[in-house]
Parts: structure tokens; sequence; C-alpha cells
């Protein structure tokens, strides 16, 4: 038998163990594994964490190469370039507020599914959790229904298809969890690096001391270094 034919064979026996519950589980988990998925194509696409020509661009732009930087910027592949290309353009914070929502509208098409991830990995749990007490509940029954005559074995063999679920559903929302975590990290190293670019291009003065302090702050600094 081949692989997949292997894993379909253990998915029909867990299902057929667990019941319902399980498929439903089941159903989650390809939902979950499709979404990881999708995202991860989504962030390669837009180039999330692919920052070396901006980082160029950047460079350019405070070494006062306007042009080099726009040229760097032309060949990044990251959903940011085409914002921190106005903002070269622009060159001072009168069109902040405009670049800021546009960068929020591509940073929400990134988050996009996180909060169906969310809900998985935090339902998941409880739905195993379901399963299994609906399980004990037909095992107590079963034990009830014996009277005296109890078969322990068959008791014990109700607990621990009752439990199957519970492992199931923490075996859905544990990877769940570390892939969501996963991709907010992203997320976030990417928000706070869009935020320090738009600074260093709407207000390049700022990304030098001299530069910023102004000629006659950079001379008056001068003596004092001598003295130093």
């Amino acid at each position: 038998m081949t692989p997949l034919a292997d894993l379909m064979g253990a998915l029909r026996e867990a299902v057929a163990l667990g019941g319902p519950v399980v498929a439903v589980l089941g159903v989650v988990s390809v939902v979950a594994l499709t979404l990881v998925l999708a995202k991860l194509w989504q962030f390669a696409s837009l180039g999330v964490g692919r920052h070396g020509a901006i980082r160029r661009a950047l460079a350019e732009a405070d070494a006062g190469a306007p042009g080099a930087a726009r040229a760097a910027l032309a060949q990044s592949p990251s959903h940011l370039a085409p914002a921190l290309a106005r903002a070269l353009r622009a060159g001072d914070d009168a069109a902040r507020p405009r670049l800021q929502a546009e960068t929020d509208a591509s940073f929400a098409r990134l988050e996009s599914g996180f909060r169906l991830l969310d809900s998985i990995a935090q339902l998941a749990p409880l739905l195993g959790l379901f399963g299994t007490v609906l399980g004990m509940i037909e095992a107590f029954q079963a034990l009830q229904a014996a009277g005296a005559t109890v078969d322990p074995s068959a008791l014990a063999g109700g607990i621990w298809v009752a439990l199957l679920t519970t492992a199931v559903g923490l075996g859905v929302a544990m990877p769940a969890s570390l892939c969501l975590t996963y991709l907010e990290s992203r997320v976030s190293a990417e928000r706070v690096f869009a935020e320090e670019a738009l600074e260093a291009l709407l207000r390049p003065g700022d990304a030098t001391g001299s530069r910023a302090a102004g000629p006659e702050a950079a001379q008056a600094m001068r003596p004092e270094a001598a003295h130093a």
C-alpha cells in the first residue's frame, strides 16, 4: 500500500472510532492546513521579509541620491515598495496620513484569515473535549446497562475511545496555534520595518545626526568634539 492509502486508512479508522466529532475535526484540520499554506504563498508572493532592495534604497536616500533610491525600490519584490516610492517622491510629513493608510491596508490583507486560524486553535480542543464527554456518557450508560456483570476491558475500551477525540482536538489546535504565532510575528516585524522606512524617507534629515541638527548645530558641536 502507498503512504497516502495508509494515511487514508488511518483516518477512516479514527473517524470510525471517534464518531462524528473526529470527522468534524478532520474537516477543521484540512481548513487550517489550507489556510496556512495560502498565507505562506501570499507572504512569498508579496515579498514579506525581503527587504534587501529597500535597505539599499534607504541607504541611497540617506546619502542624497534619490535617483539611485528609486531604482533600488523599483527592483524590490516587497509589497511596501510602491508606498515607499511615493514617500520618497513626497519627502515630507504632509503625505504621511495617506501613506500610512496605504500600508495599513496592505497589512490588513496580510492579516486576513488570522481570526479564522485563531478560532480553530481555540475551538479544536473544545470540540475534542465535547467528543470525550459524549463518549464517556455512552461508556457509563453501557456500564449501567451491564448491571452486576461488568466487563472492565469493555469499560476501558469505551474510555480510551472517548479520549481519542480530545487527542485529535489537541493535535489540530497545537500546530494551528504555532503557525498563527509564526505568521503574526512576521507581520509584526514587517510593520515595524515599514514604520522605520517611512520615517527615514519622509524625514531624511533625522536619519543622520548632523543633518537632523542642521548646519548651525553641527558647527556648534565641533568645538565640543575637539575639546572631548
